[in-house]
């Protein structure tokens, strides 16, 4: 039996859990101030105060720290890595102590993990983080040699759930063809070939379809135009955080309809609201078109279309993708997003000699 501790930081939470193996223990959500955390400068700075927050949930729990034979963090945003559980390194840290291309709450989970597992003396890890990048050549390639298409995703639950997928095919994941489609504040969709994601929409700021929280793909020209208030756009001049913002933060469903919440969006479609519904329907017309696009990316020879995330609980949009992508092939749903079951799986696998852990 293994006992492992998964930390998951999100903005103004952190979630914790403790796993006998697959068997969890004790779930917590840690909820921080936000005027606490604006005490510090950085993200970075806040982990002593999460990480002691995280060992007063292991005492309150009864469960001893040095009773921890693995300590696993939510990986955050590396340099572009393969599919994976990786230890955590000198090198991982000081990376993510400093990052490069933008701080986000994520990037704590390692940071957490490895000085609680000093303490603990066992190993820390971190498992298929945002990312993942297994692209070949063709899919990097962009319409200006300047900017390179990157992998960006819901790497850990896709990776996750497309094995769930392959042990209910009854085949393994590296035999399959698989369209992941992940959907959440933001929708990643995914072409999964023979174990490696090949290809992906940049879920995080970037491309594909609109999602509850995030515009997804816009019309560059209008963009730029936007960007710089050219007309039509004359309004207040935004700051590139603020434009950033209301891109990955404040578009899709927010933008259109003032809510992330999809069953307030099917309760005002019950009532009648036809905005609602239009543009509900545009979201899942925009999934099922990235769906077509990823079923190209596999040549047309798909296994399943797996279907996962908070919103593969709705059963509205879970039909219109069935209407739209069905003729693609079976089409598998897994509600709901597990990643503190997935990053302690992830764990398992290394402690059981499953696969080899990686290294940074």
């Amino acid at each position: 039996m293994a006992r492992i501790l998964t930390i998951n930081p999100g903005s103004t939470s952190t979630k914790v859990a403790v796993y006998e193996d697959e068997t969890p223990l004790a779930v917590q959500v840690l909820y921080h101030q936000p005027e606490e955390l604006r005490a510090y400068p950085s993200i970075a700075a806040q982990h002593t105060l999460r990480k002691e927050a995280v060992l007063a949930f292991l005492e309150a729990n009864g469960l001893a720290v040095t009773s921890l034979q693995a300590v696993v963090g939510r990986g955050g945003i590396l340099r572009p890595i393969e599919s994976g559980t990786y230890a955590v390194n000198p090198k991982m840290l000081a990376e993510l102590q400093a990052p490069k291309d933008r701080e986000h709450a994520s990037n704590l989970g390692a940071i957490i993990a490895f000085d609680v597992a000093q303490q603990a003396g066992c190993p820390a890890f971190i498992v298929d983080p945002v990312c993942v990048d297994e692209f070949e050549p063709l899919a990097r390639v962009a319409g200006l040699p300047e900017i390179e298409r990157r992998s960006l995703s819901h790497a850990l639950n896709m990776k996750a759930v497309a094995r769930r997928a392959a042990r209910d095919l009854g085949r393994p994941y590296e035999q399959l063809n698989l369209v992941m489609v992940h959907m959440g504040g933001g929708i990643s969709v995914a072409a999964h070939r023979q174990g490696r994601q090949i290809d992906v929409n940049q879920a995080l700021d970037g491309t594909g379809p609109f999602s509850p929280e995030r515009a997804g793909g816009l019309p560059v020209g209008d963009v730029l135009r936007m960007a710089y208030r050219i007309h039509p756009y004359e309004a207040v001049q935004l700051t590139y955080d603020q434009f950033f913002k209301k891109i990955a933060g404040q578009g899709g469903l927010v933008a259109h309809l003032g809510s992330n919440d999809a069953r307030e969006v099917e309760r005002r479609i019950a009532d009648g609201d036809a905005q609602a519904r239009l543009i509900y329907e545009a979201m899942a017309y925009q999934i099922a078109k990235e769906i077509g696009a990823m079923t190209t990316v596999l040549c047309g020879i798909v296994d399943a279309v797996v279907l996962t995330g908070g919103l593969a609980r709705s059963e509205m949009l879970v039909g219109w993708l069935r209407e739209r992508a069905g003729w693609v092939a079976q089409v598998l749903v897994y509600p709901g997003e597990d990643e503190m079951l997935a990053m302690t799986e992830g764990a398992l696998r290394v402690l059981r000699g499953e696969e080899p852990v990686r290294a940074y």
